[in-house]
């Protein structure tokens, strides 16, 4: 089974080029199924119903988020009603799912979104909420795909080396920058700190440079508009045998809407 699972989508101009993007990634490459994490994928912060109805158009099956999800009150209802989930240790009473179950070509495939701890708000352990959860998941699906959305790469690497020989990927979200260590940990388990993003790259982290470097100028604060230039996607590509649930193969891409010849790293 091979699956594309993207970094951060960051406004309209990653949505934009998704919809070119995608279709044709998924029949060149034979993709059996798409993730990627869109909590900044609505102006920046959070999922509106018709952003993430244009993230699903193209060709995402199941999208993940963090800790900007509920930025925007009409995320609940996304949640309720789309294939998106929310960080699993936002508790029980929190609006929308955590994980989610789907089918792919007659094989069940398990997506589990966790929100790291350090530098970040205060949530439940997601070393716990997970343990505790992910016995009743295999119980369903052999293919175990986790974002674990963190600040530190140290709880990042931490969470891969937990879950190994457990779940068939754990792939870090939120920094929007790249990490160049993709790996398979106990020849099971594929891993990478952070996915990278998809957005502008003309910018800083998705926004309009010279804002940012105003407000770190003057610590006033800056509205952060979103930038347009040299929009990518980049994220990483997974075989994965549906048979053990263990990953064969990671590659990390990149793919730019100004260079057709984007491709794995």
């Amino acid at each position: 089974m091979k699956i594309l699972f993207l970094g951060d989508i960051v406004g309209k101009p990653a949505r934009v080029y998704l919809k070119e993007l995608l279709p044709s990634l998924r029949s060149t490459l034979s993709l059996d199924f798409i993730i990627a994490n869109g909590e900044n994928a609505a102006g920046g912060s959070s999922l509106t119903p018709d952003t993430a109805q244009e993230i699903f158009e193209s060709g995402v099956d199941v999208v993940t988020t963090g800790d900007h999800i509920f930025k925007k009150q009409e995320a609940k209802e996304v949640l309720a009603t789309m294939d998106v989930i929310r960080p699993l240790n936002y508790g029980e009473l929190a609006s929308g799912r955590g994980y989610i179950i789907k089918e792919s070509k007659g094989k069940k495939i398990g997506v589990i979104n966790l929100l790291g701890r350090v530098f970040m708000q205060p949530v439940d352990c997601p070393f716990k909420t997970i343990r505790d959860t992910l016995e009743n998941i295999k119980k369903e699906a052999k293919v175990i795909i986790v974002d674990m959305h963190a600040e530190a790469t140290s709880e990042k690497l931490a969470m891969g080396y937990f879950l190994a020989g457990k779940v068939s990927a754990c792939l870090g979200t939120h920094t929007h920058i790249p990490t160049a260590d993709e790996k398979i940990i106990d020849n099971y388990t594929a891993y990478i700190t952070d996915l990278g993003m998809t957005g502008s790259f003309d910018s800083v982290l998705g926004r309009e440079k010279h804002q940012i470097i105003e407000r770190f100028l003057t610590n006033m604060p800056v509205r952060f508009n979103l930038a347009q230039g040299d929009v990518r996607a980049q994220g990483l590509i997974m075989e994965i045998d549906d048979q053990t649930g263990g990953a064969l193969s990671i590659e990390r891409v990149e793919y730019r809407k100004d260079d057709k010849t984007g491709g794995a790293l």
